[in-house]
């Protein structure tokens, strides 16, 4: 009895054992199943624009936006007004991805990310801005219809870590540099800024909460920004399975007439400052452009436009075409 005993026994083990790569290929194919969803999720939503301007929110895995609550930001960021002498990232030390048509939207996102232990801003840990922007473009109409004979507009797609209060938030930041002895437009909340490089006029759009993102898990982000000739421009942030958006119209800057270099980056959390990384840091930035062409975006060098920064090295830029036209690049310390 003991001998058929320790038989069944041994036998049963064996069977569960052999069940346990079937379990764990089933486990793994479910597991693809739900990154697969959530990828065409994101894809989606980056997609399918919000129906009005406003702020929104959505979760995984409805597809319908949902207005939510619009706040204020007192955030501004400073443009790129010459170049560094640094070799690490910002200050007009950075790629762009250049389309050959206009750009209409563009994605920016860390599909690598490895030994980001830590990020600081000064002395506050996580303060950090993603920035998805256009570049600084001449000729657009909104020149005329603000009563400038010539301008330059900017527009910025951005993701702020804490900027106002401990709050993260997701909003877009018009600029105009106008001549020199312009003044601003006097409605419209624009706020008046100027340098001894240029005279420039800024504002924030809406601006929707959302959660603070440790700077180690960069890979579960992205930042997506769109624009619409006479319709309205979006900034799209994902995290995970949860969305939010921010559209406002074109006309504030008519970007969508113009965008043809795109920059995006893990930069300063505003006011020309730096994200300071631990020593071993190495992100992948993978930029994704669309002007309704297959072909591959050019891959400019010391095009930047922010003038935020960061204390990474940039490594070699490579390009891509097909459905999804990219430029993608490494940077580290």
């Amino acid at each position: 009895m003991r001998c058929i005993a320790k038989i069944v026994s041994v036998a049963g083990l064996v069977g569960a054992t052999s069940l346990l790569p079937a379990m764990a290929s089933t486990a793994d194919i479910a597991a693809e199943a739900q990154a697969q969803a959530l990828k065409t999720w994101h894809e989606t939503m980056r997609q399918m624009a919000p129906p009005t301007e406003g702020c929104f929110h959505a979760a995984f895995p409805s597809v319908i936006w949902e207005k939510t609550a619009c706040q204020a930001t007192s955030y501004r960021s400073e443009p790129h007004v010459k170049f560094s002498t640094a070799e690490t990232v910002g200050n007009g030390n950075d790629y762009a991805a250049a389309t050959s048509g206009i750009t209409t939207s563009a994605t920016g996102t860390f599909p690598v990310v490895t030994g980001v232990t830590s990020e600081t801003d000064g002395t506050t840990a996580n303060s950090y801005t993603l920035q998805l922007n256009t570049n600084l473009a001449n000729s657009s109409p909104a020149c005329a219809s603000y009563g400038y004979s010539s301008c330059q507009v900017w527009q910025q797609f951005i993701y702020s870590s804490s900027y106002v209060g401990g709050v993260a938030q997701v909003f877009m930041q018009d600029w105009m540099f106008i001549p020199a002895r312009s003044r601003c437009p006097r409605s419209g909340g624009w706020t008046s800024y100027k340098t001894s490089s240029y005279n420039g006029c800024y504002k924030n759009s809406n601006a929707v909460n959302t959660v603070l993102v440790p700077a180690s898990q960069l890979g579960n982000l992205k930042l997506a920004g769109s624009v619409t000739k006479n319709g309205n421009d979006t900034v799209t942030f994902t995290n995970g399975t949860q969305a939010y958006a921010v559209s406002q119209p074109d006309s504030t800057l008519d970007a969508a007439y113009v965008w043809n270099q795109s920059e995006f980056n893990i930069v300063g959390n505003g006011g020309g400052s730096a994200a300071t990384f631990n020593s071993g840091s190495s992100i992948t930035v993978n930029l994704q452009v669309n002007d309704g062409s297959t072909n591959a975006p050019s891959c400019l060098a010391n095009a930047g436009s922010t003038g935020e920064t960061n204390n990474l090295n940039l490594g070699a830029c490579s390009t891509a075409g097909g459905t999804s036209p990219y430029i993608q690049f490494t940077e580290s310390n």
